[in-house]
Formats: structure tokens, C-alpha cells, sequence
């Protein structure tokens, strides 16, 4: 039997189950919504990683790596192997800052920006997937966010 909201008050003296906790729900959808991504992304040649970066360029343009970093919550060890690859396959150009040789800006090629228009059916194929209308996802979308606002606000 898994929790429901009436059962809320008998969590306390309750073992917890793993079925009940919403850290174990949000892990497997994650794991669920990222083999949905690769399969999706794999005829534009993209990692869902990747794909994270060219949200950023598309939406933003040149960004540099701390800025990218802070966007999509990656250090800069993390995202500098990323990055390279992404390079390596001509989706984008690194380049050092004129003004502070200290800063590494990342560019979309002309690759990468015409990847765009592709992308726009990657949401699409996760909305057919997952047999969910928009107003639904946005509902989850925006409950999520607020979770994660709530809890940074919480251990910050």
C-alpha cells in the first residue's frame, strides 16, 4: 500500500517506505524523463547535458563558462570536459575574453544555432511520449520549481 495524503500524520510512527517518499518518485522520473531525452536528442547528435548548454546559447547567446556554470547548477570541472566535446563536434567555439584572458566565453557555431529548430520537436516527442497535456506539464514544471525554491531558501 503506498502513502496517501490522509496518511500523512502516521509517517512518524510509520517505517518509511520506499514507495513513499517523494525523493525516490522524483529519481525514477528523472531517470525516465533523461532515457526519454537520449533517445530523442540522438539525431541531433546531442547528450542531454549537452542539450542543457544549447538551451542556454539559444536563449542567452555567448555565455562564459561561470555563467553557464551558474545557469544549469555545474561546476566549471564538469562543464570544461563538456564543453570541449561539444567543441570537438562543432556545436560550439570556446574562446578567451579580450578584455580578462582569465574568462573562457562560449559561442553556438552555425551548427549549433541550426540545431534549433530541431530541438523545438524534442519537447514535443516528450509530450507524445508521455501522453501528458502541456497545462499538466507546466502544473508539474512549476510545482518543482517551487519545491527547489522552497528547500534553497530552507539550506541556504
Amino acid at each position: 500500500m503506498t502513502l496517501s495524503a490522509s496518511d500523512v500524520s502516521m509517517t512518524a510512527h510509520t517505517p518509511p517506505r520506499l514507495d513513499d517518499q517523494l525523493c525516490f518518485a522524483l529519481y525514477r522520473a528523472g531517470q525516465a524523463v533523461t532515457r526519454t531525452y537520449k533517445q530523442l536528442l540522438a539525431p541531433l547528435g546531442l547528450t542531454y547535458p549537452q542539450y542543457l548548454v544549447m538551451l542556454v546559447m539559444w536563449e542567452h547567446g555567448e555565455q562564459s563558462v561561470k555563467e553557464i556554470g551558474a545557469r544549469l547548477g555545474l561546476d566549471s570541472g564538469t562543464l570544461t570536459p563538456l564543453l570541449k566535446r561539444m567543441e570537438a563536434g562543432g556545436f560550439i567555439v570556446r574562446r578567451r575574453d579580450p578584455e580578462d584572458e582569465r574568462i573562457v566565453r562560449i559561442a553556438p557555431t552555425a551548427a549549433g544555432t541550426g540545431l534549433q529548430d530541431l530541438a523545438c520537436r524534442v519537447m514535443d516527442g516528450l509530450l507524445g511520449q508521455a501522453d501528458m497535456p502541456m497545462a499538466e506539464v507546466i502544473a508539474l514544471r512549476d510545482t518543482l520549481n517551487d519545491l527547489k525554491t522552497r528547500l534553497d531558501t530552507k539550506n541556504t
